[in-house]
């Protein structure tokens, strides 16, 4: 993915996202807050978008979300003050190639269904592990690759139009999980019909 085709990409999917992949991806964004919301601390959520998930966190948590996109960042910058979301304590625009925090910052790291939408993937997974915290955990639901059967051969079909779409379909497991720092600790998948994949990671070391 080109970072300005991404860009121009979500200024598209902006006005109509939520009800439209955002209702797709809901069953994943509600598994990954339910998980986050059983911890404590402070959560990162790396490609926030429009913030369809943050009026469903935990009062005590505090939360702050990235995106590259200014245009769903305003969409979440919306909620957060129509529904007076105090919880939020920060939304920024940022490349998430390049998160401008420091190392071992946050206990939690969520990236919801982002990961096959942003360039330099393996990039973004070396940024998200830096600002994890050692023993925190990095929670991600995703759209990933299939083997074989009917829908691995559309997502053939469909992987040229990566840049016009907005993300990848075909999009391999093995670019989050090879990230050393970072150990799988659960993976399940999502309806409907298993497209979506959850999986938490465990940082190495001591909280």
């Amino acid at each position: 993915m080109d970072i300005k085709a991404v860009q121009s990409s979500y200024a598209r999917w902006a006005p109509v996202y939520d009800k439209t992949f955002g209702a797709i991806t809901n069953a994943g964004r509600q598994r990954a807050v339910e998980y986050i919301n059983s911890r404590s601390g402070s959560v990162l959520e790396v490609g926030v978008g429009t913030g369809l998930s943050l009026e469903h966190y935990a009062p005590e948590m505090r939360v702050t979300g990235i995106d590259f996109s200014e245009d769903m960042l305003q969409k979440a910058r919306e909620k957060v003050s129509t529904m007076q979301l105090s919880h939020v304590a920060e939304l920024r625009q940022m490349d998430a190639r390049s998160l401008d925090f420091p190392d071992n910052q946050f206990d939690t790291v969520v990236a919801m269904h982002v990961l096959s939408v942003v360039p330099e993937p393996e990039r973004v997974m070396a940024e998200i592990a830096r600002v994890c915290r050692p023993g925190g955990k990095v929670v991600i639901t995703n759209h990933f690759q299939r083997e074989q059967g009917v829908f691995a051969s559309l997502e053939k079909v469909i992987a040229p139009l990566a840049n016009t779409i907005g993300w990848h379909s075909d999009f391999a497991i093995e670019t989050v999980l090879q990230e050393e720092a970072l150990s799988l600790e659960e993976k399940s998948m999502l309806p409907p019909l298993g497209i979506m994949t959850f999986l938490v990671l465990g940082k190495s070391g001591s909280a």
